[in-house]
């Protein structure tokens, strides 16, 4: 891999705001003294031709002990480290001023705790970039293990060509907290400027996968070093201001394709096309009917006589509904916690791969083993690779009572029979499988004491249902019972009040903290 960020700690330097003793050692004792930065740069050139540097780097990062920096700034305000990094810059251009063309000359001095007394240390290279005083930020990466936690790395100006994430000790321009791949491995972002979206690429290349994702927006990059389930590391490019008119026609192009789109339903006769393999056959076969003169004579004790199952509806719970928990100030709730483990079921807290929660002031927060951190709906979580909680914003009619709706990985189903009438609430046991919720570990009261989270918002006889031809019959058996009505793609529709309601089948009932499709 080339070299993207040249790197040296200077040692023995007694003052490290001495611009002079940074630069260049005086005397002309060639053999003995030690490469200081004028010396970097010099033996690495941008661009050269045979021996001969025709360019050279022209940004440069100093980072100085972080308690020498830390007095500076006590003391003077910064002003030592403002008048090394102005020094620097004016013997870089009168020693490089042939070398620099039309490229500014900018210095960056700042601190490390790493650092020993008396030690300085360099960075410069195509990957390291320091922005003018007024330009502003085109992207802002940020990189996660599990989706949900998502740590800041570093922005990318307009004039940025590249940028080089890595681990603690890579020879990176930037450092990703919770790096997994080892420091000989890096992440390279390619900046062509705003017109262009950027370019993703893992180092060295054959080590790893990246894809990018449209449907949650962010790139997951994954060790090829390892057997299944090694590490992986999920990194974000969020744009600043509006997308260009070609990238978003592009980005919009993309997102509307669908992606592992699935066969149609009714099997079709297919002819070969001209992308068809070779030695395909002509014509793909397909299940249908034959028609009833081909029909093959009833064995002896066989009839025409139809068996049909029974009319059987289920119903499904398909999302759970996050409460405003500040509606609920005199029960004590202080937090809502909904534990998932790896297969994104409901579980117990120590084996929780994500928890989302919401705490009596109605912020959302998702927790995971890497920390916690405020979220915001609609967003998505993916702890594993194979299943994805999406979070669902509360409709306008729907949010003085409900934060947000998490949608299930895998919806719960229950069986119920036609031609009778049911009951849904915390008396009834029709659907009880499906109140996930009817436990006190899901609520934490400011007294410590237990109470069942159903306690909040659904009645002991919330609603009853019947099946019909057209759907379902729905009557409120509650005045305080709320009741609200979501189409099969789970948008509002309507409140249901006090006269039966009518519900199509696939469509959906909240209720408390459960979101309840009603199929055929």
């Amino acid at each position: 891999m080339p070299t993207y960020v040249q790197h040296a700690v200077l040692g023995r330097i007694p003052d490290v705001f001495n611009a002079e003793a940074i630069w260049q050692a005086p005397g002309l004792s060639l053999f003995s003294r030690r490469p200081l930065l004028r010396d970097l740069l010099e033996r690495s050139p941008r661009e050269h031709r045979g021996r001969a540097a025709t360019r050279c780097f022209s940004h440069v990062t100093l980072v100085l002990p972080q308690e020498e920096v830390d007095d500076d700034y006590h003391l003077t305000r910064g002003a030592r480290a403002r008048d090394l990094a102005q020094t620097l810059m004016t013997l870089h251009q009168k020693d490089f001023g042939d070398l620099l063309g039309s490229d500014q000359v900018r210095y960056d001095v700042v601190g490390n705790t790493s650092l020993a007394p008396g030690e300085i240390e360099v960075k410069f290279g195509h990957a390291v970039y320091l922005p003018a005083p007024d330009e502003k930020i085109l992207y802002n990466l940020s990189v996660s293990r599990d989706s949900a936690i998502w740590h800041a790395v570093c922005p990318i100006y307009p004039d940025q060509r590249l940028a080089l994430i890595g681990g603690e000790g890579g020879e990176a321009s930037a450092v990703a907290q919770g790096w997994p791949f080892g420091p000989d491995a890096a992440l390279l972002i390619l900046n062509d400027g705003p017109d262009a979206p950027p370019v993703v690429q893992m180092r060295p290349k054959d080590a790893f996968d990246c894809r990018y994702d449209p449907r949650s927006g962010y790139y997951t990059i994954k060790s090829l070093r390892e057997p299944q389930g090694g590490q992986r590391l999920l990194l974000k490019i969020a744009r600043t201001s509006a997308l260009p008119a070609r990238s978003r026609q592009l980005t919009e192009t993309t997102e509307a394709a669908p992606v592992n789109a699935a066969k149609p339903a009714v099997w079709q006769s297919r002819s070969r096309t001209s992308e068809a393999p070779a030695g395909a056959a002509q014509i793909d076969l397909t299940a249908v009917p034959a028609a009833a003169s081909h029909k093959p004579a009833n064995r002896p004790g066989e009839s025409d006589a139809t068996y049909a199952p029974v009319s059987q509806q289920r119903v499904s719970l398909v999302a759970l509904a996050l409460p405003r928990l500040s509606r609920y100030r005199d029960t004590g709730a202080q937090a809502m916690e909904l534990p998932f483990d790896r297969a994104l079921s409901l579980a117990n807290d120590a084996q929780a791969a994500i928890s989302l929660i919401v705490d009596a002031s109605d912020n959302l927060y998702a927790c995971t083993p890497e920390g916690k951190q405020r979220v915001e709906a609609p967003a998505m979580f993916a702890p594993v690779d194979t299943r994805a909680l999406r979070l669902l914003p509360a409709a306008p009619e729907m949010a003085d009572r409900y934060r947000a709706l998490v949608c299930l990985a895998q919806p719960i189903s229950a069986g119920v029979a036609s031609g009778a009438r049911f009951t849904f609430g915390r008396s009834s046991p029709m659907l009880a499988a499906l109140r996930l919720l009817d436990s006190p570990r899901f609520l934490q009261r400011a007294d410590g004491a237990g109470i069942s989270a159903d306690r909040i918002g659904l009645s002991r006889n919330a609603f009853s249902f019947e099946a019909v031809a057209k759907g379902y019959t729905i009557a409120r058996l509650s005045a305080t019972q709320a009741l609200y009505h979501l189409d099969d793609k789970l948008q509002f529709v309507a409140s249901v009040g006090d006269a039966p309601y009518l519900l199509p089948h696939g469509h959906h009932l909240a209720a408390g903290h459960y979101v309840l499709r009603f199929e055929a």
